[in-house]
């Protein structure tokens, strides 16, 4: 395949003397090539609502498409279908699914998540889909099954899609909105197949760095477990653990909120943390809301190196702080004394969610009290252990970091090369 463009500077040359796009027409979505159709999704497609079933029907029989079936992967194989519904032959009928059916999520929590479209690359015998999503069944060959992974994902119907959804109490679109959305086609089923190839093998390139990081991430699992309670100790060291408090380990600190009337305290240099910015990083040097040295004053300053454990609500998730900061009341802090590693002390807490997990109460929502946090027993080794320990486990975190930068960087690649080649900015021939 040869990739054909067309020069920007040529092209943007001849614009300003014409007023007309070189090998292009424009549309209702913008500017495509002078070859491709501008069709509505309605010519190609004849949309269908889901099953719904009360909840003890799910479970066993029959395999279902779900939601996050759909909203997971832009093809869908039988392996890739893990929901069970008990239905009669009647409903089989009436919800099947067939080979080059598009499915459509139908609802969702905003916007931006409606209307994302997967493509069945198989027949899945008996197979049946949710309430939670649209079936589109073609009505002619106009589209290879492959396009259809891609095509609906372009800029210019994600637009056409989320501009036409609806939001009362969760964001909603329908079959009759679908079916308005504009789509430019290649006419030319092999260069449809071309675009799909091209787009197929940079899904492969990010789908082979996302095992990767899998891999990587069952390792360093295992690793934790071996490490962390002792059953494997690194080279030189020995001598028995000891079962220690998390109260032995430092001082706990619950974290508080400074005013939000007083301006003077918002907006500074140092983050106040809240579990919603402890997102499976480790360090963490900045928050979605900055506070200043008199917002600091009016709660309590934590150091760097402080290990933050959420322990209201969503329990369990761990960072440490690398600069001078705060947090909310979500969250406990240990401010490690010398005889403690903050970065073993992240590893450990990470280990034992489960844990945490357990030893919540219970009000109007899951909750570990400083006084429980304080109690909770580990047994470790001394801190030059504790460190080789850490060491060890951050150069796995820093391997799966690496890993995840590529797969990042392919994912990017993959969306500037669906931008060029969905729009006919580049061709294949």
């Amino acid at each position: 395949m040869v990739m054909v463009g067309i020069s920007k500077h040529a092209t943007d040359e001849y614009q300003q003397q014409t007023g007309e796009t070189v090998g292009f027409r424009d549309t209702e979505i913008g500017p495509i090539p002078a070859d491709w159709k501008l069709v509505s999704v309605g010519s190609l497609f004849s949309f269908k609502n889901g099953l719904n079933k009360a909840k003890q029907f799910f479970g066993y029989g029959t395999p279902i498409i779900n939601y996050m079936d759909v909203f997971s992967k832009s093809g869908l194989r039988s392996g890739d279908i893990a929901g069970l519904v008990d239905v009669s032959r009647k409903e089989i009928d009436s919800f099947s699914c067939k080979k080059g059916d598009v499915f459509f999520t139908r609802t969702s929590e905003t916007l931006d998540e409606i209307g994302v479209a997967s493509v069945l690359l198989e027949d899945i015998e008996n197979a049946v889909f949710s309430g939670f999503v649209l079936r589109a069944r073609p009505i002619n060959d106009d589209l290879v099954d492959d396009f259809k992974k891609y095509c609906f994902a372009s800029t210019s119907v994600r637009q056409q899609i989320v501009s036409k959804g609806t939001y009362t109490t969760r964001a909603l679109t329908n079959g009759r909105v679908l079916s308005s959305i504009l789509l430019a086609v290649p006419p030319a089923k092999s260069e449809q197949q071309a675009i799909s190839d091209s787009l197929n093998d940079a899904d492969t390139q990010v789908e082979a760095l996302e095992q990767l990081i899998k891999k990587k991430r069952l390792i360093k699992q295992g690793m934790m477990q071996e490490l962390l309670t002792g059953k494997i100790r690194l080279p030189g060291f020995s001598g028995e653990w000891e079962t220690k408090r998390v109260s032995v380990f430092g001082d706990i600190v619950t974290g508080a909120t400074p005013s939000t009337d007083i301006d003077a305290f918002w907006g500074g240099q140092y983050p106040w943390i809240t579990p919603t910015d402890i997102s499976f990083q480790r360090d963490m040097t900045s928050s979605e809301r900055m506070i200043t040295q008199e917002g600091l004053n009016s709660i309590r300053t934590l150091p760097a190196n402080s290990v933050l454990v959420t322990c209201i609500a969503s329990i369990g998730k761990n960072a440490i702080l690398k600069t001078k900061g705060s947090c909310n009341q979500q969250i406990n802090a240990v401010i490690p004394n010398a005889a403690h590693s903050a970065e073993f002390l992240y590893y450990l807490f990470e280990l034992n969610t489960r844990y945490l997990l357990a030893k919540a109460g219970i009000t109007a929502t899951s909750i570990v009290s400083k006084k429980t946090f304080g109690g909770l027993r580990f047994k470790i080794p001394f801190v030059n252990e504790q460190r080789a320990i850490a060491s060890a486990l951050s150069d796995i975190d820093t391997e799966i970091a690496a890993l995840e930068k590529r797969r990042d960087k392919a994912r990017a690649i993959k969306q500037g090369m669906m931008q060029e080649l969905l729009t006919g900015r580049v061709r294949l021939i």
